[in-house]
């Protein structure tokens, strides 16, 4: 992108992009709305809330690890679910 664009029109499409990831589908903007909001720079936005789309990860001690390696170190494993869902046409 280089510098050719507005830094407060971009932080404004990011800001607007977050609330229409909120968790709750019912703390989301219509179409509408997303499109006053990204013609008419006036709308105050709302804070957005985490978005729904975050992978939550969970860290946990690793037994096997503590078993073969003693000594002051630490080893820790990594554990991340995720969830797909597929869309399709009726």
């Amino acid at each position: 992108m280089g510098e050719n664009y507005d830094r407060n029109e971009v932080i404004r499409c990011i800001h607007i992009g977050l609330l229409c990831v909120q968790e709750n589908p019912a703390d989301r903007p219509t179409m509408s709305t997303v499109f006053h909001m990204l013609t008419n720079t006036s709308i105050t936005l709302h804070v957005p809330q985490p978005p729904g789309f975050v992978f939550r990860v969970r860290f946990k001690p690793n037994p096997l690890a503590d078993r073969l390696q003693r000594g002051p170190s630490t080893s820790m494993s990594f554990s991340c679910s995720v969830s797909v869902t597929c869309v399709s046409p009726r």
